[in-house]
């Protein structure tokens, strides 16, 4: 074979190469395109429902399935679920002033107001003298306005947190209040001990403090022991002559001290009670029976005396009258 006919041979050779190389390369191309038709259309045709597996495979647990593997489920128009009617809204019931709210303990109750003395101050300013004079006649006319007074005091009991002052201004209105009522209760009578046999000082009939007191009951186991002040004595009125004289007004906390002071000074110096001049020296019948309270008795005399009784002065008491302070 000459130069010519090889060199034709070699080119038909290249040409045919070319030719299969191109066929191979677009047959390859379309049995790829239909290899992934076929996939896609089965996968989507052949998905499994939520929760299922293939036959034969083992079932898996939800939890072990990739995230981004898990089918969103199929949502999926059904009738609503009846939802329960709306409770209408209830009254909220509020809690009675003072009560304690709910679930808390219950509230200490209030203290009582302190009582006012008003009512009593100008029922003794209307029928009680300056010198302690009580027109007994003319109270018994208002003596409603008396059992007003007294309700006012047992409806308001002493409490702990009153003053020292206040509870005592308390306890002498409350004595002097409660021996005009028992008076007036008999009236007339000429003297108090015509009442209760002569005795009406222990008789049980004073309704305060949650107790039923006799009016030695407020001086002998509440006055005397708990406040042990011997002016006291110069405070309480017992309805008679010798009494100390019944103050026209009501005692109060206020200028309790200085009210006692001066119903002391009044009474000592007064010789209508005692007479201190001389000696022996003439006092009331009140320093014999509370003796324990004054202790040494010319040392106390001499506190509010305006003449000084001597150290070695001998001592008398004066009969007592029971007649009615009137």
């Amino acid at each position: 074979m000459n130069k010519e006919g090889l060199s034709f041979l070699i080119l038909t050779f290249f040409l045919l190469s070319c030719q299969n190389i191109q066929d191979n390369s677009t047959g390859s191309a379309a049995t790829t395109a239909g290899v992934k038709g076929q996939s896609t259309l089965g996968d989507t045709a052949h998905l499994p429902d939520p929760g299922q597996t293939a036959k034969g495979d083992t079932p898996a647990h939800p939890e072990t399935i990739p995230v981004k593997l898990k089918p969103e489920p199929v949502k999926k128009d059904r009738p609503a679920a009846p939802q329960p009617a709306a409770t209408p809204p209830q009254p909220v019931e509020k809690p009675a002033a003072g009560s304690a709210p709910a679930g808390d303990p219950p509230a200490r109750p209030a203290p009582s107001a302190r009582p006012g003395h008003e009512a009593w101050d100008a029922l003794l300013q209307e029928y009680v003298s300056g010198k302690g004079k009580v027109n007994y006649a003319g109270f018994k006319q208002a003596q409603a306005k008396l059992e007003a007074y007294l309700k006012d005091l047992a409806d308001n009991p002493v409490r702990d947190n009153w003053s020292k002052a206040g509870k005592m201004a308390y306890w002498i209105n409350a004595y002097n209040a409660f021996t005009i009522k028992l008076i007036l209760d008999h009236y007339p009578v000429s003297s108090i001990t015509d009442i209760d046999k002569g005795n009406p000082w222990d008789t049980k009939w004073i309704n305060l403090d949650g107790r039923t007191l006799s009016l030695n009951q407020i001086e002998n186991e509440i006055l005397r022991p708990t406040f042990k002040d011997p002016r006291i004595h110069f405070a309480l009125n017992c309805a008679a002559r010798s009494c100390p004289p019944l103050l026209n007004k009501a005692w109060t906390a206020d200028n309790l001290n200085a009210q006692l002071d001066s119903r002391a000074r009044m009474f000592i110096n007064n010789p209508d009670y005692n007479q201190l001049s001389g000696n022996p020296v003439y006092v009331s019948k009140i320093f014999d029976w509370y003796a324990a309270d004054f202790g040494n008795l010319i040392d106390f005399l001499n506190q509010y005396a305006a003449q000084s009784v001597p150290e070695d002065a001998r001592i008398e008491y004066r009969e007592y009258d029971w007649a009615l302070n009137k």
